[in-house]
């Protein structure tokens, strides 16, 4: 490893995600009103469908406080519903609401778009480079 720490793999992949993620950020915030837990949360429901605060810590790699923060501002927004789970009433199954699929879809969509920005920019040899590293990275986690 180089001295300098700029160099370094970890810093500069957060950098990179830190700031692709600030861009996209604008949208979903500008519009929803969300913070980046928010969205989340919101994406791993539309992934996986109904599930706890503890499946999406786990899936997403969230610590339980800001999910938890995240729900509340969500089911403000109306964009999500909370029912307890019988037999363990410290456990919720979170849903999306109507209001919160259609976000999740109009964020999908333009999500969908800034990602093709991400890889026009990279160039379809690079970008396949990249995600071949990563996949390789996201094994060691």
């Amino acid at each position: 490893m180089s001295q300098d720490l700029s160099e370094f793999l970890p810093y500069r992949l957060f950098q990179a995600a830190e700031v692709t993620g600030r861009d996209f950020q604008k949208i979903y915030q500008g519009r929803y009103g969300m913070l980046r837990t928010e969205w989340r949360v919101l994406f791993h429901l539309g992934r996986s469908g109904d599930q706890t605060a503890k499946q999406i810590c786990q899936r997403a790699m969230l610590h339980k406080t800001k999910v938890s923060r995240a729900v509340k501002a969500l089911e403000a927004k109306r964009l999500l519903t909370r029912k307890t789970v019988e037999g363990d009433r410290r456990s919720e199954i979170l849903s999306l609401t109507k209001q919160g699929q259609a976000a999740l879809k109009d964020l999908t969509g333009i999500g969908a778009e800034y990602d093709q920005g991400l890889i026009d920019a990279l160039g379809e040899e690079k970008y396949q480079a990249l995600l071949a590293a990563l996949e390789i990275l996201n094994r060691k986690a």
